[in-house]
């Protein structure tokens, strides 16, 4: 996704990988890896010569981050590896079922409505905003600390 924002913001000019890696603290190599994903996704392209680089094969702001996620990851939510509505429970555990296609629903919620011109131009929808200034938002459990399964030695 960073370097997916980083090519976006330079404006239809094709970025080098050097530049990519530094700007975004990305170990070239692993960079290397995920350019190569994004390009099979037919997300980037790339432009050779002296002033090569990479460019985005599509607009950025027809490229929301639900449509980078799933090209290069797959499905936004899933269980166990299967769609969330595939997913068959018994007895008293049915009700998951409902939870998991509602999670998917929520990163749909935002994931589709945020373009990758949005976040390159830092200029994200106002549901980004709401969801991120609710109580605790900010905080990895809802009570501001991890919940654990045992005490700390």
């Amino acid at each position: 996704m960073r370097a997916l924002v980083e090519i976006a913001a330079a404006g239809g000019q094709p970025v080098r990988r050097e530049h990519i890696a530094t700007a975004q603290h990305i170990p070239s190599r692993f960079l290397g890896n995920i350019l190569q994903q994004l390009r099979t996704a037919g997300l980037i392209h790339t432009h050779r010569g002296v002033d090569g680089g990479y460019l985005l094969a599509v607009r950025p702001e027809r490229l929301n981050l639900a449509d980078i996620i799933r090209a290069v990851d797959g499905p936004l939510a899933n269980v166990r590896g299967e769609a969330p509505e595939l997913v068959t429970y018994e007895g008293s555990a049915q009700p998951l079922r409902e939870v998991w296609i509602a999670v998917r629903a929520s990163l749909r919620k935002v994931l589709e409505q945020v373009t990758l011109e949005d976040v390159a131009r830092n200029a994200l929808p106002p549901v980004v905003h709401e969801l991120a200034a609710e109580p605790n938002a900010w905080s990895a459990s809802r009570y501001g600390v991890p919940w654990r399964t045992s005490s700390p030695p």
